[in-house]
C-alpha cells in the first residue's frame, strides 16, 4: 500500500511541472484567444464585448472560405506528396543492398534543417518567370507551357504547397524509415516462404505494420497544411489577390494590418477547431487496432 502511494506521489511530482508548463504555454493562450474572439478589440484600447459577431462576420467573409479551401488543398498536397514519397524512399533506404543509401538518406533530410526563408528564396528563383529553372527547362524542351507559377491564380497555392512539402518530406521519411527498421525480420521470412514477391511483402507486411506511424504522419501533414503561413508570407504575400490565403494568413492580416484582433482571434479559434477535428478523425479511423509483434 505504501509502495503504491509512494509511486503515485513520485509520478505526480515529476509530471506536475510539465503539466503546469503545458497549461501556461499552450492551454492558456488558446483559452485567451477563444475569450478575445467575442470582443471588438484593436489590441490597444479597451475591448468591447460583441457576442458572436466576429464569427458571423467571419462566416460571411469570402476570404474565409478561400482560406479554408486553400488550407485543405495544402493539407491534401502534403499528405500525398510527403507521405507517398516518404514511404517509397524509406522502403528503398531500408534495403541493405542499395549502394549509397546513407548518403541519400542524409541528403533528403538536409532541407529540413534549412531555414524556411532560405528555402522560400531558393524556390522563388526556381519559379522565376524569366530566369527560373522550370521555365528554362520547358523552353529547352520546346514546350509552350511557361508561366509565372506564383502569380497564377490556379497554380499559386500548389506551387507554394510544393515548397513546403519538399522541405519537410525528410521528417516523414525518417519516421517511416525508423518504423520499417523496427519490423521483425521473421515476418518477411515467412512471406518469402509463402512465395511473396518483394512488392507483395511491402503491401501485405510493411504497409499494415506502419499503420500507427502513418497515423502520426497524417496528423503532422494535415495540421501542417491547415496552419501553413511562412511560405505564403515570404513568397506571395497571400497573392495574387487572395489565391494563396490560408486561415493563418487571414489571421495575420486581420491582426497586424487591420488591427482587428478580435476578428483575428475568431479565425484562430476556427483554425484550432479544424486541426482538432481532423486529428480526432485520423485517430478514429486510422490504425484502430494496435499491432503487436
Amino acid at each position: 500500500m505504501n509502495k503504491n502511494l509512494s509511486y503515485k506521489i513520485s509520478v505526480c511530482v515529476f509530471t506536475l511541472p510539465t503539466l503546469i508548463l503545458f497549461t501556461v504555454v499552450v492551454c492558456n493562450p488558446i483559452l485567451q484567444t477563444i475569450y478575445k474572439s467575442f470582443f471588438d478589440w484593436d489590441g490597444i484600447s479597451a475591448a468591447s464585448f460583441i457576442n458572436i459577431q466576429n464569427y458571423v462576420k467571419l462566416f460571411h467573409d469570402s476570404d474565409f472560405f478561400t482560406a479554408s479551401n486553400n488550407g485543405l488543398i495544402f493539407a491534401a498536397f502534403l499528405v500525398i506528396y510527403q507521405t507517398g514519397l516518404a514511404t517509397i524512399f524509406a522502403i528503398l533506404f531500408a534495403n541493405k543492398d542499395l549502394k549509397g543509401r546513407k548518403f541519400f538518406k542524409s541528403a533528403y533530410f538536409i532541407p529540413v534543417v534549412l531555414s524556411v526563408t532560405v528555402v522560400s528564396m531558393l524556390w522563388l528563383t526556381v519559379y522565376n518567370t524569366d530566369n527560373g529553372i522550370i521555365n528554362k527547362v520547358l523552353k529547352l524542351m520546346g514546350s509552350p507551357y511557361r508561366q509565372s507559377w506564383l502569380s497564377n491564380m490556379k497554380t499559386g497555392i500548389y506551387a507554394v504547397a510544393f515548397v513546403n512539402a519538399w522541405q519537410y518530406m525528410g521528417i516523414q521519411m525518417i519516421l517511416i524509415f525508423a518504423a520499417i527498421k523496427s519490423i521483425p525480420e521473421h515476418y518477411y521470412e515467412a512471406a518469402s516462404i509463402d512465395g511473396a514477391s518483394s512488392f507483395q511483402k511491402h503491401i501485405h507486411v510493411t504497409m499494415p505494420m506502419l499503420a500507427e506511424t502513418y497515423k502520426f504522419c497524417l496528423v503532422l501533414a494535415i495540421t501542417g497544411g491547415l496552419k501553413a503561413f511562412e511560405n505564403m508570407y515570404i513568397m506571395t504575400q497571400g497573392g495574387p489577390g487572395t489565391a494563396t490565403y490560408t486561415l493563418t494568413y487571414l489571421m495575420y492580416s486581420a491582426a497586424f494590418r487591420s488591427n482587428q484582433y478580435g476578428y483575428a482571434c475568431s479565425a484562430a479559434t476556427i483554425l484550432v477547431v479544424q486541426c482538432l477535428v481532423f486529428t480526432i478523425l485520423v485517430n478514429r479511423f486510422v490504425a484502430r487496432e494496435k499491432i503487436k509483434y
